[in-house]
């Protein structure tokens, strides 16, 4: 295989404002595997909070060029195992790699990934749209300029009951609430009273991703299903949520790529959980790769393009919630840039 690596800096259509973290452009980094003429892609975009930057991520890879270029590849899940232990540290950058050889395994084969895992879409999940933090009003007006029929809201401030209260006046959409690490044990089960009239779906991570202790009594006492993200990170991570989180919404660069995100979520349903996957504001060369998981999920996030203000890649359309795949093989995605 060939290895060709680009970065890019996305655009955002609004400053992003989550509880820790705010941001105008999101870089990312796009792999390129090349073999018999076919191109597969996959994307990794750099998060401070786990401390994956453009250049760490793009260091891992060229230190292993040599073995990702020796390789024929045959099977996705074998070269990802190949490959893990050498980025066992970088699951971010084995993420844009794995990602990068199913789409290049589903266009030699000529199938989309879905079809290939024998997956239907029948009853794939819509897509919600996020609403980053910012003043009420702001947060009003990004709404207006979006009608969708369900949102995920930021929450991470002193107001939070007030927002949702407030947005509720615009829009009879689900919403979704996602504290980002950002309450305490007590503040939770209050806000979970709180929120449950005003047609709120879920809690995604409401307290620190280490604070499990916390969980086990949120859990009890909660009105609203909880779902597991910064606890939720890798493999291990899924059994130690049961009984802590109703569901988890596993990230594929915090997993490591496709390969380990599907074992996950398999996991997750044998343990009576919900399945979500959620997006880091990637390109639709990241997005079309959840696409192809949505048969196996209750909840997605996958608003990616949505946020940004120019894609550098084609693949998967979102229409109004819903996702509408490509006719190119793979994940379906193609760089533009």
């Amino acid at each position: 295989m060939k290895l060709t690596i680009r970065s890019f800096d996305l655009p955002l259509k609004h400053t992003f404002t989550i509880s820790y973290d705010s941001r105008d452009t999101q870089p990312t980094m796009i792999v390129e595997l090349e073999q018999n003429g076919h191109k597969g892609y996959g994307e990794a975009t750099s998060n401070p909070y786990y401390g994956f930057t453009i250049e760490s991520m793009t260091e891992a890879l060229e230190n292993i060029r040599e073995q990702i270029e020796a390789t024929e590849l045959k099977q996705p899940e074998d070269f990802w195992a190949q490959m893990q232990p050498h980025l066992a540290n970088n699951p971010f950058a084995l993420c844009a790699l794995d990602m990068a050889a199913n789409d290049l395994y589903g266009k030699l084969k000529g199938q989309p990934l879905y079809k290939i895992w024998g997956l239907s879409p029948d009853h794939n999940p819509l897509t919600d749209y996020t609403i980053g933090i910012d003043t009420i009003d702001n947060m009003v007006k990004k709404l207006k300029e979006m009608p969708w029929p369900l949102y995920k809201i930021k929450l991470g401030t002193k107001e939070d009951v007030a927002i949702i209260k407030e947005l509720r006046k615009h829009t009879d959409a689900v919403f979704r609430v996602d504290a980002n690490c950002a309450w305490g044990v007590e503040g939770t089960i209050e806000n979970s009273k709180q929120l449950k009239p005003l047609n709120v779906e879920f809690i995604e991570q409401p307290m620190r991703a280490d604070d499990m202790d916390g969980m086990k009594q949120v859990y009890r006492q909660s009105v609203l299903p909880l779902i597991a993200d910064e606890s939720c990170i890798t493999e291990s991570d899924v059994a130690k949520c049961q009984g802590h989180f109703h569901g988890v919404n596993v990230k594929l660069v915090k997993a490591g790529g496709l390969t380990p995100a599907r074992r996950m979520l398999k996991e997750a349903r044998e343990l009576g959980m919900k399945t979500m996957v959620g997006c880091m504001t990637e390109s639709t060369v990241g997005i079309s790769a959840i696409a192809q998981l949505l048969p196996m999920l209750d909840y997605v996030d996958m608003d990616g393009p949505l946020l940004i203000s120019k894609d550098i890649a084609r693949g998967i359309t979102i229409d109004y919630g819903k996702i509408h795949y490509s006719t190119v093989n793979g994940t379906g995605a193609e760089l533009i840039a």
